[in-house]
């Protein structure tokens, strides 16, 4: 039998054109969630807008810094037309931030946002990516004179970051201190009353807020020294760092007074004061003064001349009134001083012309100027540092090269390879990117910020007044 000729007629006929007519389970399904879906969606998002909760066009979780404005969306993101700008403003960051400049001259200026991202999560703002950094010092450019700085950094690690400033050719110690690390350091040294001692980096290095006694020196001290009332030292108050961060400055009355006192004399017991010569020459007149006005018959001096062999030695007695004999002694304790005492640790110069120490008159006016001690409190004062986060770690792990020092002008502190050590890529290493030790914005000229934020968005949170 001849197979019937197949047309689109024929095969139309073979079409089922009720089939939309009856119902399927699949489709009916399918219809009532496309239509049921939306609805409760603009449904969720009504009572949202009722409560005035904001929290479901929130991109994501809030920063612990910015928790307390998660519901707040206007106090950050601009309002238009009831619609919300999707980037917060500068303008908006500013008005609860100051964020000074970071330099004069910078080439250009990010926005907030672009280096301080919000919603992911609690994390640290600070933790900016490499990329904020490097977008500038990769190759580093100005809009006044030429740089200082390294044009070239491109990462911590593999080369990418400068040997520090500290460590490179050409750079001095300020300090004018001497002082043998290697000999502080040795086994059995004489220490206070004829002791014994074997020292450690602890007995004269503290972080700030060790407010324990001191071995090698006075009394406890109530808070850190300060860089005008002992030592000179430069003190570079770090800003936006822990409380123990820095190293508190090295002070004689702490440090150096039981092992180095300041004798004079072997009259008296007591030591001058660590203190200017003014106030040290007057110390020595008023001491001497006192002395003999209970001592008078030490006025009269009985003094030997140079003989020649075989010939009895000639004594010639002298007699000083009390102002001639406190001069001489005066002059006698300030060679002494000047000459040995002090200067095993200071420099010192006469004005207005140096003059020999042995022939240095006695007088106010000819008193020797003492350097300033000069101690740098912080070495690297472009980056931060914590020494009580490093505080399981010993001195010498870092400070390697401090047990052999002998040299004043030996700086001793680590390379930025002994950093490299823990501070690398990887999942089991130290942070590396640049924020973990420099910031962007100058904190020295931070200004105060006159709050804008209200207490009723804490009350519409929590729905009570802050205590």
């Amino acid at each position: 039998m001849p197979r019937e000729k197949r047309t689109t007629k024929t095969i139309a006929q073979r079409i089922d054109l009720n089939y939309f007519k009856r119902p399927s389970p699949w489709r009916t399904r399918r219809f009532v969630l496309s239509v049921a879906l939306p609805c409760l969606a603009v449904a969720s998002l009504a009572v949202y807008a009722i409560a005035r909760n904001n929290q479901a066009y929130s991109s994501g979780r809030m920063s612990p810094a910015h928790a307390v404005l998660t519901q707040q969306c206007g106090a950050c993101h601009v309002s238009r037309a009831g619609i919300f700008r999707a980037a917060a403003t500068d303008q908006a960051c500013l008005s609860c931030h100051d964020g000074p400049i970071h330099q004069a001259d910078q080439v250009f200026t990010p926005s907030c946002a672009s280096c301080h991202v919000e919603h992911r999560g609690r994390m640290r703002l600070a933790a900016t990516a490499d990329a904020s950094c490097t977008q500038c010092h990769a190759d580093l450019r100005t809009n006044g004179a030429a740089t200082s700085y390294a044009r070239d950094i491109t990462e911590f690690t593999s080369g990418g970051h400068p040997e520090f400033a500290p460590l490179r050719a050409g750079f001095r110690d300020p300090g004018t201190i001497k002082l043998n690390h290697a000999i502080h350091l040795k086994a059995n040294l004489i220490g206070p009353n004829n002791t014994r001692v074997q020292m450690d980096c602890d007995d004269c290095h503290r972080a700030n807020g060790a407010y324990q006694s001191w071995r090698f020196g006075g009394p406890p001290v109530k808070r850190p020294q300060s860089a005008t009332e002992d030592s000179g030292n430069m003190v570079d108050a770090p800003s936006h760092s822990s409380r123990r961060a820095y190293m508190q400055p090295i002070a004689y009355v702490q440090h150096c007074m039981a092992c180095h006192p300041l004798l004079f004399d072997k009259r008296f017991t007591d030591s001058v004061p660590h203190d200017t010569p003014e106030v040290i020459h007057a110390f020595l007149v008023k001491r001497y003064t006192d002395y003999i006005a209970t001592h008078p018959a030490e006025l009269r001096e009985t003094k030997s001349t140079i003989a020649l062999p075989a010939k009895p030695l000639p004594i010639s007695p002298k007699i000083y009134t009390p102002p001639e004999w406190v001069k001489v002694r005066v002059a006698e304790a300030e060679l002494l001083l000047w000459g040995k005492t002090c200067k095993q640790c200071h420099a010192l110069s006469f004005a207005p012309s140096p003059v020999p120490v042995a022939l240095a008159p006695a007088a106010p006016d000819a008193l020797p100027v003492v350097a300033k001690s000069n101690i740098p409190v912080r070495w690297f004062p472009h980056a931060r540092f914590d020494h009580e986060a490093h505080r399981e770690w010993t001195c010498t792990t870092c400070h390697a090269r401090a047990t052999t020092s002998e040299e004043t002008s030996d700086i001793l502190v680590p390379g930025e390879k002994t950093c490299e050590k823990c501070h690398h890529a990887g999942a089991n290493a130290a942070e590396s990117r640049c924020f973990e030790c420099h910031t962007y914005h100058d904190w020295s000229k931070q200004k105060r910020v006159k709050g804008t934020a209200h207490v009723t968005w804490w009350m519409r949170i929590t729905g009570k007044t802050p205590s």
